[in-house]
């Protein structure tokens, strides 16, 4: 063995090196997110806001309209899970926003600056918007329960339901981290986000049946991450065989990290 064979460090130690640097410089930057919104805490109220809108509006002006089409169950009960989906799509938006802000600052060039890993910013980013969701979330819950929403297969399939939300939450950060990182400003960040968000959220099964839509549409409907994600949820919540629709909404969620997490930290990089 030479000098140089024996200095290299072996695979598996450098990779389990390089993963706990990510988690520790990733926790460093997640914990100075979350700190930001302690000092702001309107962000927080105003992302409680927007989704407490839409369960109001949907259920108490949309209900009589859509409740036909759902035969014995209750459009309270149909309806929270999407909420509960369209919630954390739209808490995803801030990561752009967050990431877009921090490149105007100039606050992307001091993190290049710093020895630590380069997806750290990315990761405590999305961590950050996951720990929010978890919040909203919580809150969104117990205005369903003050609606009429009840769990119908028990609370362990409930909070399978919820940890579900979260990991979709969780996986469209990482879309919206390449916006953010693309575009370079929160204005056009948050304009950028809008045309992806509105077709997954309005054209799904978080409101209404997929059934009631135009034929043309209810393909694109049935099929994409937010209808699989809102359909999972909806059965764990109701009760009945889930297996088939979770598994789909997980395999969604794995692929859009495994698409989008490399292309962020490329576009991070090539950003700063």
């Amino acid at each position: 063995m030479t000098a140089a064979t024996a200095s290299r460090p072996s695979a598996p130690g450098h990779l389990r090196r390089g993963a706990a640097a990510v988690v520790r410089d990733g926790s460093a930057v997640a914990w100075r997110n979350l700190i930001a919104l302690r000092r702001v805490p309107r962000l927080l109220v105003f992302s409680f806001v927007q989704p407490l809108v839409f369960v109001l509006m949907f259920r108490y002006v949309f209900g009589g309209v859509v409740s036909p089409a759902l035969g014995p169950v209750r459009y309270v009960d149909f309806l929270i899970p999407g909420i509960f989906v369209q919630t954390a799509v739209f808490g995803s938006m801030n990561t752009a926003i967050g990431l877009a802000t921090d490149m105007q600052t100039g606050l992307m060039e001091r993190f290049r600056s710093l020895p630590m890993a380069r997806s750290a910013v990315l990761v405590g980013r999305t961590t950050a918007d996951l720990a929010r969701n978890v919040f909203v979330v919580a809150l969104m819950t117990a205005v369903g329960f003050a609606i009429g929403f009840r769990i119908h297969a028990g609370v362990p399939a409930f909070l399978a339901g919820i940890l579900l939300v979260l990991a979709f939450g969780f996986a469209m950060s990482w879309i919206f981290a390449v916006v953010g990182l693309a575009v370079g400003d929160p204005e056009t960040a948050q304009a950028a986000a809008f045309p992806i968000l509105a077709p997954l959220v309005f054209a799904s099964a978080a409101f209404v049946p997929v059934g009631t839509m135009p034929g043309w549409l209810q393909t694109f409907a049935a099929h994409q991450p937010v209808s699989r994600t809102a359909e999972a949820v909806r059965t764990l919540v109701l009760g009945g065989p889930a297996t088939a629709d979770v598994w789909q909404a997980l395999a969604w969620d794995a692929g859009i990290v495994a698409v989008f997490a490399p292309l962020g930290v490329w576009f991070y990089r090539r950003a700063v």
